[in-house]
């Protein structure tokens, strides 16, 4: 990063269930097909939430579980509705579902404001 001269990035080395994020922190979350991999996604999400900055989004690319013909194992991928169900039940909203992918769905979610 130093020698590019990139300086609105900073690494952060998280853990398993904790990325380590300071809260409110972040605007933009991406994972690439990782979702499934995660030991406590509800963890995580919780984590991920508290990170994002107001307005700031999460998006998942996850391979597309309604198309058998995505030579994928299926525990690896993941329909719009099981993401949807997962992700909203940590505090997000699915804000847009992007198929323009050929294999893989691209959900953005945006975080609930959190209730009084």
């Amino acid at each position: 990063l130093a020698r590019r001269k990139i300086t609105n990035v900073t690494l952060v080395q998280g853990d398993i269930d904790d990325p380590r994020l300071a809260d409110a922190s972040v605007d933009l979350e991406i994972m690439v097909d990782v979702y499934h991999e995660f030991s406590r996604p509800q963890a995580m999400l919780r984590h991920l939430r508290d990170a994002l900055k107001p307005g700031g989004r999460l998006v998942l690319l996850e391979y597309r579980k309604e198309d058998p013909t995505i030579p994928i194992r299926p525990e690896h991928k993941m329909s719009v509705a099981e993401a949807k169900l997962e992700v909203e039940a940590e505090g997000f909203a699915l804000a847009k579902a992007d198929e323009s992918l050929p294999r893989q769905h691209i959900l953005i979610f945006t975080a609930r404001p959190a209730s009084p």
